[in-house]
């Protein structure tokens, strides 16, 4: 795994390129984010780099994480996220990561949760057909039958059902860098990511997917 920047979802809007064709695009506030640990395969077993971002009070902080804090010698961050890497890098503890590590036209994974639809039913969750609306039916949005009887006499795990619609945590792979905003850390990329505006996102660049 690459090393990635913690942001936030600015908004989507659409520019156009030298052929005046429109791109639909959603533009990040991408970092800029501090190395808060390093760990070695030697000491912890793995090689990883921790980066944290967004400043944080140190009223609402509990005193081990300000510890962990006080330990790299930076101040205490809200969001926290390691980072799996190869033994040869040369990330240092309190190092500014930014957009400075994407370039145009490189492609990138964003990690996010998607927007919260509250509880729904089977028509609108799993897209379920609904009953006969006549005929003294009174099964109209119903579930209907979730098992068997005697045999199992369970409902298998994993069964369709009514219940929380959205707020997953998803990836949007190989998204297109198509502007980057190194003075005010704005990093633009073609189509669209998950969640609604201010939304915490993660970017990864893509190894799968090359000029």
């Amino acid at each position: 795994m690459s090393i990635g920047v913690l942001g936030n979802k600015v908004g989507m809007t659409q520019i156009f390129d030298e052929n005046g064709s429109v791109i639909p695009v959603t533009v990040i506030k991408a970092g800029p984010c501090i190395i808060s640990q390093i760990k070695t395969e030697s000491v912890d077993g793995y090689n990883s780099v921790q980066v944290g971002y967004l400043k944080k009070n140190e009223k609402n902080i509990k005193k081990t994480e300000l510890g962990h804090f006080k330990k790299a010698n930076i101040l205490p961050l809200h969001f926290l996220k390691e980072y799996r890497l190869d033994k040869n890098h040369n990330f240092l503890l309190g190092q500014v990561i930014d957009v400075e590590i994407f370039s145009l036209g490189q492609y990138v994974n964003v990690k996010a949760k998607t927007i919260g639809k509250g509880f729904s039913g089977n028509q609108r969750r799993h897209n379920f057909a609904r009953g006969p609306m006549t005929h003294g039916s009174k099964n109209h949005r119903a579930p209907g039958s979730i098992g068997a009887g005697t045999t199992p006499g369970r409902v298998f795990p994993g069964k369709k059902m009514a219940g929380q619609k959205g707020s997953n945590n998803i990836t949007i792979s190989n998204l297109k860098v198509v502007g980057i905003s190194k003075k005010e850390n704005l990093l633009i990329v073609k189509g669209s990511i998950p969640g609604k505006p201010g939304n915490l996102v993660n970017i990864i660049p893509s190894k799968t997917y090359k000029n």
